[in-house]
């Protein structure tokens, strides 16, 4: 019966990933805490291995599409990569499972809930407020950031707070692009943040991996159902309300956020 819940966890994960757009991350992680009992050094390193298979589809997807801009990719991933190897080294020094690191890994995903919360409330509010298009000229210029070492700053955050938390590369990726990027339109902000997330979470899941804090069969369960999700939920957007998604959505996240933040 626990693996088929695992399966419909999944499902309901990928479901609101294909309605929402959110980060697997945001959701599965305390899922797997709260829920199933997990211990959160194995939830993280789980998770991230299960970010980077759900989002390499999307990343293909949008690549035909022409959507993925690759220097805005490589830029964040300058940034985010080396942050995300930096970071898993320490956890190597100290170990994953030392009582210390987890209270710090369930402290900080707790925060990055919270930022996450009011990333995702944000939009549910103001919506859309970037064109879809840009006219004929203006790519070149949307796609140059606020400052060159802004990418590579807010990168290095995003990538340690993805290695700790397995949370970060969704709604709070999306909105460090819209810091980073204010010209760039919408459709190309989430294609480059799904793009970049996944050499992110792939090395940083990988990493985990290298230190025991990875459950192979639960992740292959996790995916039995999240791609499923992901194909209904995506196909579903255009009937459902995505602001009171979002809405119902962010209460959870931040609900979760401070209960990690209370252990």
């Amino acid at each position: 019966m626990q693996d088929v819940a695992f399966i419909l966890a999944g499902f309901v994960v990928g479901l609101v990933v294909g309605l929402t757009g959110v980060g697997g991350g945001s959701l599965m992680t305390p899922i797997l805490i709260f829920f199933f009992g997990v211990k959160p050094h194995l939830a993280v390193g789980t998770d991230l291995l299960f970010a980077a298979f759900t989002k390499l589809g999307g990343t293909v997807r949008l690549a035909r599409a022409r959507l993925v801009d690759w220097r805005i990719v490589l830029n964040l991933s300058a940034g985010s990569i080396p942050a995300a190897l930096i970071t898993l080294y320490v956890l190597h020094r100290v170990g994953p499972a030392e009582p210390a690191v987890q209270a710090i890994m369930t402290g900080t995903l707790g925060g990055a809930l919270l930022l996450t919360a009011a990333a995702t409330l944000y939009k549910a509010v103001r919506g859309k407020i970037l064109p879809a298009t840009l006219a004929a000229g203006q790519e070149e210029r949307a796609a140059r950031p606020r400052h060159w070492s802004l990418p590579l700053l807010l990168g290095a955050l995003v990538g340690t707070l993805v290695t700790l938390t397995s949370v970060g590369a969704g709604a709070i990726g999306v909105s460090v692009l819209l810091i980073i990027y204010p010209l760039l339109p919408l459709p190309r902000i989430v294609a480059a943040d799904i793009a970049y997330a996944v050499p992110l979470t792939l090395v940083a899941g990988l990493g985990h991996a290298s230190l025991g804090s990875v459950d192979w069969p639960l992740l292959a369960l996790l995916l039995a159902g999240s791609l499923p999700g992901i194909w209904v939920g995506s196909h579903l957007i255009h009937r459902v309300n995505e602001r009171v998604v979002r809405s119902i959505l962010s209460v959870l996240l931040a609900w979760a956020g401070l209960k990690l933040i209370a252990i």
